[in-house]
C-alpha cells in the first residue's frame, strides 16, 4: 500500500486525478450484477458499477448517507409509477414480513418508521419512567439519541448517567456495569458510535441488563447494514435503525424492533389507523378498546408503499452480495485504512479503537499540527467527501467506507492526506 501511494505521488496523480482508481461514469443501462466468483478486488470494483455515484470525487461518508444502488432506485420508481397509474395504494404487509426476516425477527416485532430518531423518540417517551429513574448513555451520542432522552429528563425529571467510551469491549462493559444502580431502568447506548465508530459489546451488555431487570434501547443507526445483524440473538429489548445509511435504502425509511416479551413495557404514545383493536368516538364515554398485539401499534399515519418496496430492494441487494461477505469487506477496508493511518501516526491521533472487535466501518482521526476544519476542507477540495466531527468536542475527521469503495480509493485518500499534513 505504501509503495502504491509513493508511486502515485511520483506520478503526480494522487490529487490531480481523484478518479484514477474509479470507474467509468454510470451508464444509462444497468450493468449486470457481478459473478460472486470474481477475484476479490475485481468483484468489488464491479459492485461499484451498481451505484450511480459520480466519479469526480471519492465518497467516504456513508456514515451520514448511504447512496442507493440502481436496484433500489428502480424499485422505488416502478412502485411509485404503479401506485400513481392504478391509484391502488395498498399496504406494506408483505414488505413487513420480508424486512423482519432480514433482521432475524418476528413480523410482529417490527414497526416501520421514518428514521432512527423517530424510533428513539418512541422509546424515550414510551418506556414508563418516573422522576429519579436512571438511564445510562454515553458522552458520544448523536443528537438523535441524546436529544430525546434529554427532552424526557427536562419534562419528567429522569436522571441521565453518562460515561466516556473506552478503547476495548471489556472496558466498556465494565463502565456500564459500574454505572448500574437500583434506580437504573434503561441502558440507551449506540451499537456503534457516530463519533469514532466504536462498537459496543451489545450482546454482553444486554445479558447484563436482563440479569438486573433493566431494559436495553439501542441506537442502531450504524449497526443495520454493517453487521450480519440478527436482533433476536443480540438480546436487546428495543433496537432503532434506519435504511438511509448502511442499508443503502431510500431516505425517510427506518425500523424499530420491539422484542415480543418487551412489547407491554413500551407505551404507544403516538398511534393511528391499525394501531388499535377498536375505538368508538360516539360512545359515552368515547372508547379506545386497546392496541394490536404487535409492534405495528407504533406505526401511525400514512406509510409509503413505494418506500417500503425500496426498503425490501435494499435487503435484497445485501442478500445478493451476502451479509457475511459485506461485513467482512467492511472490516477489511477499515483495517486497510487503519494500517495506512498508523503510518502517519506522527502527524495525527487515531481516535477509533485499535481493537478489531471495537470497530467495523468508520474511522476517526485528529491532525496534530492542523485544525480538523482546515484539514477537512482541504480534503474536500481534493475531491474527497468525508465528515468533520465536532460532536462531544471530538474535533476530528471521520472516514466511512462501504461496498462501493475500493482499496485504490483508500490509497488515494491516504496520499492526499499525506500531502495536506506535510
Amino acid at each position: 500500500m505504501a509503495s502504491r501511494r509513493t508511486f502515485l505521488h511520483h506520478l503526480g496523480l494522487g490529487l490531480s486525478l481523484p478518479g484514477l482508481a474509479a470507474f467509468a461514469p454510470p451508464a444509462t443501462s444497468r450493468p449486470p450484477f457481478p459473478s460472486p466468483n470474481l477475484e476479490e478486488e475485481a468483484y468489488w470494483k464491479a459492485i461499484r458499477h451498481q451505484f450511480p455515484l459520480r466519479n469526480n470525487r471519492i465518497y467516504l461518508n456513508n456514515g451520514t448517507f448511504g447512496p442507493a444502488p440502481y436496484s433500489v432506485l428502480d424499485a422505488l420508481q416502478q412502485s411509485s409509477l404503479d401506485i400513481n397509474t392504478s391509484g391502488e395504494y395498498g399496504n406494506s404487509d408483505a414488505e413487513r414480513v420480508q424486512l423482519a426476516q432480514f433482521f432475524g425477527i418476528k413480523t410482529t416485532e417490527l414497526s416501520i418508521t421514518h428514521n432512527t430518531t423517530e424510533g428513539i423518540n418512541i422509546l424515550a417517551w414510551g418506556i414508563p419512567l418516573q422522576a429519579g429513574d436512571e438511564v445510562i448513555l454515553t458522552s458520544h451520542e448523536h443528537a438523535g439519541n441524546a436529544l430525546p432522552w434529554l427532552n424526557r429528563a427536562k419534562y419528567d425529571g429522569i436522571v441521565l448517567r453518562i460515561f466516556e467510551p473506552k478503547a476495548t469491549q471489556a472496558e466498556n462493559l465494565n463502565e456500564v456495569q459500574k454505572l448500574i444502580s437500583t434506580k437504573t431502568k434503561v441502558i440507551a447506548i449506540p451499537h456503534v458510535t457516530c463519533t469514532t465508530g466504536l462498537v459496543f459489546p451489545i450482546p454482553e451488555i444486554c445479558n447484563l441488563a436482563k440479569s438486573r431487570g433493566i431494559l436495553t434501547a439501542i441506537d442502531g443507526a450504524h449497526g443495520a447494514g454493517t453487521f450480519n445483524l440478527d436482533l433476536t440473538s443480540m438480546g436487546c429489548d428495543f433496537y432503532a435503525g434506519c435504511f438511509h445509511k448502511w442499508m443503502l435504502g431510500p431516505s425517510g425509511t427506518a425500523f424499530l424492533y420491539v422484542r415480543e416479551e418487551s412489547l407491554e413495557n413500551l407505551r404507544p404514545v403516538m398511534i393511528g389507523g391499525h394501531s388499535d383493536t377498536g375505538w368508538d368516538i360516539s360512545s359515552t364515554p368515547p372508547t379506545l378498546t386497546g392496541y394490536v398485539p404487535s409492534a405495528r401499534r407504533f406505526d401511525y399515519g400514512t406509510q409509503s408503499k413505494a418506500l417500503a418496496v425500496g426498503m425490501v430492494a435494499a435487503t435484497e441487494f445485501h442478500a445478493q452480495i451476502g451479509k457475511n461477505r459485506i461485513e467482512t469487506r467492511l472490516q477489511t477496508l477499515n483495517q486497510y485504512l487503519m494500517d495506512g493511518l498508523l503510518e502517519l501516526n506522527s502527524k495525527l491521533d487515531i481516535l477509533t479503537p485499535l481493537e478489531k472487535e471495537s470497530r467495523i466501518a468508520l474511522l476517526t482521526f485528529r491532525p496534530k499540527n492542523m485544525s480538523y476544519q482546515v484539514c477537512g476542507n482541504e480534503l474536500g477540495k481534493a475531491g474527497f467527501r468525508i465528515r468533520q466531527v465536532p460532536e462531544g468536542k471530538i474535533n476530528a475527521i471521520r472516514v466511512s467506507t462501504h461496498v462501493y469503495n475500493t482499496k485504490e480509493e483508500v490509497d488515494e485518500f491516504l496520499d492526499a492526506l499525506t500531502r495536506i499534513l506535510t
